[in-house]
């Protein structure tokens, strides 16, 4: 059985970490290469960085902060946010990242999921899905641009048709969560888990290691992340990975924190 990841997500602003609420109301959590750092040297599995306003401001993401990171840390790094075109996928591998999440421009021309896939293999391609419930509709849908603009589209369905594209992993955020600290979104988490085959890593609603205990054993996910948890030192990532190990969930754990 593959191990299951706990990753930190560094939302990146203005060359420094932030965190929000429902992807609003963001708060300074540090600088990014140093963040990524401890994160490294405390047992993280991986990292993804999201450029979280390239997108609305129409520029390449942050290639300068990815290869500074990693010259100084050896977990795969996954990096997004303004990423519109293969130049930008292949700028940013070439910069250190080991995987390039797209969100808003794999929405805009799914043709670019394949072409990406095809290029540098599935691996290394994840589709960002930002899902918030439509209760009127019982489904969720995909939001872009930072969770501004709803499209309308089924997540279900989109995350299907991304797998069918070529995509390798899906980075599923619920707004509806996000930041709030009352667990994982559950329902929308097994629902996309049921539909793909490929790897989907939850996102959006920790609050305590609980939440990620029942993620796991609820949802067929394969990893989970967290933000604001990590960045201020409510749950350090070796206890919650001795706690999770404690209550056999498969977990990479380093010899010294056993």
């Amino acid at each position: 059985m593959l191990c299951k990841r706990i990753i930190p997500c560094l939302d990146v602003k203005d060359g420094r970490v932030v965190k929000g609420t429902n992807f609003v109301r963001l708060v300074d959590a540090g600088d990014p290469v140093e963040a990524a750092k401890a994160y490294d040297m405390c047992g993280a599995d991986e990292l993804v960085f999201l450029d979280i306003e390239a997108t609305n401001e129409c520029r390449k993401t942050m290639c300068d902060i990815v290869r500074k990171t990693a010259a100084e840390v050896f977990i795969p790094i996954t990096v997004g946010g303004g990423v519109r075109k293969m130049e930008d996928i292949t700028e940013l591998l070439n910069a250190g990242a080991d995987k390039v999440s797209i969100n808003s421009a794999a929405i805009k021309n799914p043709e670019l999921i394949r072409e990406a896939s095809q290029k540098y293999g599935k691996q290394c391609i994840v589709i960002a899905v930002d899902a918030k419930r439509n209760t009127d509709k019982g489904n969720w849908e995909v939001y872009v641009n930072g969770g501004r603009v709803n499209t309308k589209i089924d997540a279900l369905e989109w995350c299907i048709q991304a797998e069918q594209m070529g995509a390798g992993e899906i980075l599923l955020t619920s707004i509806d969560r996000d930041g709030m600290k009352t667990g994982y979104d559950i329902d929308l988490t097994k629902a996309v888990c049921n539909s793909v085959n490929i790897p989907v890593i939850a996102s959006g609603g920790a609050g305590n290691k609980k939440d990620f205990l029942d993620i796991f054993t609820i949802s067929k996910c394969d990893a989970a992340l967290a933000a604001s948890l990590f960045h201020f030192g409510e749950i350090p990532i070796p206890d919650l990975k001795q706690y999770l190990f404690d209550r056999n969930i498969p977990i990479r754990i380093a010899e010294k924190e056993v």
